[in-house]
């Protein structure tokens, strides 16, 4: 079992301060949604979670299984098993899909085998087969591995990519940064299917979301409310639910 604890988090921007004391824990084998209107700091928190180097951290904790993690790396959190599907995922033009997806697996085993001392062999055909199982299960044709990354593609193929890249890559905690905008019934659905496919004991996943329709097709264990960069209140999925009926008007009061 994989722990992520954030310990009063509290994050600044260009002089402002964005989160004022966030706490949340959240281990394998959950799904969490953190809801909240634009501006009150998801966004900002997924960043800091994987190491975006756009936010000062100014007090506070992210440990992940008692790791501090704010001392290291975006690629070392990832290689410990953090993983960050973006709101907006870039393009880069002249890296094909197969390529980059190759490429993150290798460098995830070499990191695996510099820790662990065992040996954690990238085998190309076990690649090539999960990757075609992948694309067939998120409705994608084949020919999208030979695509240029995100170059060109649609918003649903932007986030069914990045569903793709966490069935390969398997974290132990996704953060899922508003997946689910731009999308329509269909895309949704795919998107839905592929965060219930790694749902088990070994994954956690923080669905950030401004809208229940996601939450329809992945229960979740829990779900927490932003606002003005503090979480104002936790619940069941009952929560997500009284929160569309009410809209974000009623945390005004809190």
């Amino acid at each position: 079992m994989a722990v992520l604890q954030i310990e009063n988090l509290r994050v600044s921007c260009e002089g402002k301060e964005i989160l004022k004391g966030v706490n949340l824990t959240l281990q394998t084998g959950e799904i969490h949604a953190l809801m909240g209107p634009n501006g009150s700091g998801k966004s900002t928190l997924a960043n800091v979670l994987l190491g975006h180097p756009g936010y000062q951290v100014t007090e506070g904790k992210i440990l992940l299984d008692g790791v501090d993690v704010l001392e290291l790396s975006p690629d070392e959190r990832a290689h410990l098993g953090l993983f960050l599907a973006f709101q907006y995922p870039l393009a880069i033009p002249g890296v094909k899909v197969a390529q980059f997806l190759k490429r993150a697996l290798e460098a995830k085993y070499r990191y695996l085998k510099e820790k662990t001392g065992k040996e954690h062999k990238f085998q190309v055909g076990q690649f090539l087969k999960e990757l075609r199982e992948h694309l067939a299960f998120l409705q994608m044709d084949e020919a999208f591995v030979n695509r240029y990354l995100n170059d060109g593609f649609s918003g649903g193929e932007k986030k069914r990519m990045e569903i793709l890249q966490m069935l390969l890559l398997k974290p132990k905690i996704a953060i899922l940064d508003e997946t689910d905008s731009g999308l329509d019934i269909d895309a949704l659905k795919v998107v839905a299917q592929g965060i219930n496919k790694m749902r088990g004991p070994d994954f956690g996943a923080l669905i950030i979301t401004h809208y229940q329709r996601i939450l329809d097709y992945v229960q979740p264990d829990r779900v927490h409310i932003l606002y003005n960069g503090q979480i104002v209140e936790s619940g069941g999925p009952e929560l997500a639910k009284r929160l569309e009926e009410q809209g974000y008007a009623v945390l005004q009061e809190k």
